[in-house]
């Protein structure tokens, strides 16, 4: 945001006040009622878009302040004149704000969102399975499978929209043979699940109504991944792994159940404790560490998709490291240091795998 344009605005408003009063009120009460739901809205991902209808009710009082500011400076000029200095206002304001704001929305050299799915798509095996709840995974894969049509052998769930009954309607057309292996669990699930829908309340007030859902969600997912393990692989994201209130059941289960193994951005479920060896994964990271693409400090490629990318090449690196595979180890921590120079655990794998090597 450009002082300029804000300026116009303000100008805007308060010409709406004096002259149309339907609407300066109208964009008054979208700008208040906007921001008031945006403010109290918690959520990482492209929040952005819901400021909008903010963003296009400033322009339009901007759009009344430009014309302000011309209607003053042509009421001494001829008409021609005039004509030239409303143009060149226009022109002025529009090309300050498309100035100002033109290295954060030039995508040229954006692969960000292209690379992530490449990434992921290149580690995964035919028909395999991948369980997530990032939406910078889901929302990419999802135009890469449906629009591109790439790798639609590849089987993609959503943890968190698995708590959506449509989301299962979806899962039938796209995955029918993911859902008949599990449907005794997923239909005891979806009862349970259209009455909370029903009833969100009636749940919220009954703990064995909650533990009960809980359960069936839980045996639910569980029987997704027995079932598909059979056929391919299944794969997870790194954040089902962190410890909180939704998904603790998976924080349990899966490390109980099957060997974690780092490969590319994921990890592959393993039914054994054995060293599992694969390809070295070439990551794409135009952009992440080569200053072709720019990002405000809170945006969700450093908030998110920059921290998954540095922590599973730690990964990959101590699991290298755990089989003593140290040479492979260091060339992982010494990848995950480009993207971030500073990464202590990085550091810290590098200096021990590289203290284990045999000396010259």
């Amino acid at each position: 945001w450009l002082p300029l344009p804000l300026v116009l605005a303000f100008a805007g408003f308060a010409t709406a006040y004096r002259q149309d009063r339907t609407t300066f009120w109208f964009l008054l009460f979208i700008v208040i009622a906007n921001l008031a739901y945006d403010l109290s809205y918690e959520i990482a991902e492209d929040k952005d878009a819901y400021y909008l209808p903010v963003f296009i009710s400033i322009a339009i009082g901007a759009g009344f302040g430009t014309r302000w500011l011309i209607q003053i400076a042509v009421k001494s000029m001829s008409f021609g004149t005039s004509y030239c200095v409303a143009a060149i206002a226009v022109l002025l304001t529009s090309a300050t704000a498309f100035a100002g704001n033109w290295p954060f929305n030039n995508r040229r050299h954006y692969f960000i969102a292209n690379d992530y799915v490449e990434n992921l798509l290149s580690t995964i095996e035919p028909n395999g399975l991948l369980l997530t709840q990032d939406w910078q995974v889901v929302s990419p894969m999802f135009y890469a499978q449906e629009v591109e049509r790439r790798r639609p052998d590849v089987k993609v769930v959503d943890i968190n929209l698995l708590r959506r009954s449509w989301y299962f309607d979806y899962l039938r057309h796209a995955y029918p043979s993911l859902i008949e292996r599990s449907r005794e669990k997923i239909d005891t699930y979806l009862e349970d699940l259209k009455e909370w829908e029903h009833d969100p309340g009636a749940f919220a007030r009954s703990q064995p109504l909650t533990q009960k859902i809980s359960v069936a969600f839980s045996e639910m997912v569980r029987s997704i991944v027995t079932n598909e393990i059979r056929f391919a692989p299944v794969y997870i994201t790194n954040e089902l792994l962190a410890a909180n209130q939704t998904n603790s059941y998976l924080t349990q289960w899966i490390p109980q159940t099957y060997q974690l193994v780092p490969q590319g951005l994921i990890f592959n479920l393993a039914t054994d404790q054995s060293f599992h060896d694969s390809p070295d994964p070439h990551l794409q990271i135009r952009g992440l560490a080569d200053g072709t693409a720019r990002f405000e400090k809170d945006d969700v490629v450093n908030l998110k998709v920059l921290p998954t990318y540095t922590s599973m090449l730690v990964n990959r690196g101590r699991y290298f490291a755990l089989f003593n595979q140290h040479e492979r180890a260091i060339i992982v921590f010494k990848e995950a240091l480009t993207l971030d120079p500073n990464l202590a655990a990085a550091r810290e794998g590098l200096a021990q795998s590289t203290a284990k090597l045999p000396s010259p």
